[in-house]
């Protein structure tokens, strides 16, 4: 019986973690899915160039934007762990740019 209740607890504080932390899963996987997903173009908020000289772009988390790359485009919503502030863009897609990423005042409680 104390082990189920120990199970109960532990399963609590998993779920309360899991809800602090808003859509984001528990645990980073290491993956794409850490910075968010792909989506239709049409519920893009901009669009972003990306040259042979782009070095870095600005984003805000919650934000979806279109990177086009000469031509080829990829619509990417942006949803990152609370803790992460830029990621380098070829964890999503084949480019050497580092994506910074601003805080959602709406995910921070900041209204």
């Amino acid at each position: 019986m104390l082990k189920a209740k120990r199970n109960s607890a532990a399963g609590v504080a998993l779920v309360c973690a899991a809800l602090a932390g808003g859509a984001h899963a528990a645990v980073s996987q290491g993956g794409s899915a850490d910075y968010g997903a792909p989506v239709p173009a049409a519920g893009a908020d901009r669009v972003v160039s990306l040259r042979a000289d782009t070095k870095a772009i600005n984003v805000t988390d919650g934000e979806t934007v279109t990177f086009d790359a000469n031509g080829k485009r990829f619509t990417w919503h942006v949803s990152t762990y609370p803790n992460v502030a830029a990621f380098d863009l070829s964890r999503i897609a084949a480019a050497g740019v580092r994506v910074y990423v601003a805080p959602n005042r709406l995910y921070s409680g900041g209204g």
